[in-house]
């Protein structure tokens, strides 16, 4: 019979919960890599604009018109800068466990949805906005904000996202594939060259 030393033990289980980390680590840096191609291709992702610039250029849009923004907080990756009926508001969105959702009020916060991506995230409160469902805009989109992102203060919005604040206009082809993905879930199936297929893959989303 071979006995095992507990020191042993010891070394062997600590070097497992490194490669788990390890793997955490990577799996999370993959995960934040993709969110961030997806959203240099969405022409509404503003890079390290700040609260102050981002109030600038929702003042005189419609309620709904949005911009997603990095976050100026070290907590948070990035942050949804939305025109809301007080105002221009800031919403913080979480990355955890390999997850974004947006932050929330303590009572709201289980009733959250996760998502893969940004891009996934923001395509969900959309669909929700434009969908008229009064219910279940109020029960999943009731988050935390603040007028600027430097406030110590914050207050509970109702999340409306209908119209992106672009940074230019988008290519023409963008806005077409934006109108192809929300029509045809299967791409596979239509009938064009595979290098189209492939462009319409590299950014699956509708909006």
């Amino acid at each position: 019979m071979t006995c095992q030393s507990s020191e042993s033990t010891e070394t062997i289980e600590s070097d497992r919960r490194s490669d788990n980390s390890s793997r955490v680590v990577e799996s999370d840096e993959s995960r934040i890599a993709s969110a961030m191609k997806d959203l240099r291709n969405t022409g509404w992702y503003w890079g390290g604009l700040t609260a102050n610039e981002a109030k600038e250029i929702l003042q005189e849009t419609s309620e709904g018109t949005f911009l997603l923004r990095d976050s100026s907080q070290s907590d948070f990756l990035f942050t949804i800068s939305a025109m809301t009926s007080a105002g221009p508001t800031n919403l913080r969105i979480e990355f955890k466990h390999g997850k974004f959702k947006l932050d929330s009020v303590l009572l709201v916060r289980p009733r959250l949805r996760t998502f893969d991506s940004v891009v996934h995230l923001v395509q969900h409160y959309i669909t929700l906005s434009r969908s008229g469902d009064q219910a279940a805009r109020s029960s999943s989109s009731t988050v935390n904000s603040s007028s600027s992102s430097s406030s110590s203060s914050s207050s509970s919005v109702q999340l409306l996202l209908t119209r992106p604040a672009y940074t230019a206009l988008p290519p023409l082809q963008h806005l077409c594939r934006l109108a192809i993905n929300s029509r045809t879930p299967q791409v596979q199936d239509l009938p064009l060259p595979n290098r189209l297929k492939d462009y319409l893959r590299d950014y699956s989303y509708h909006v």
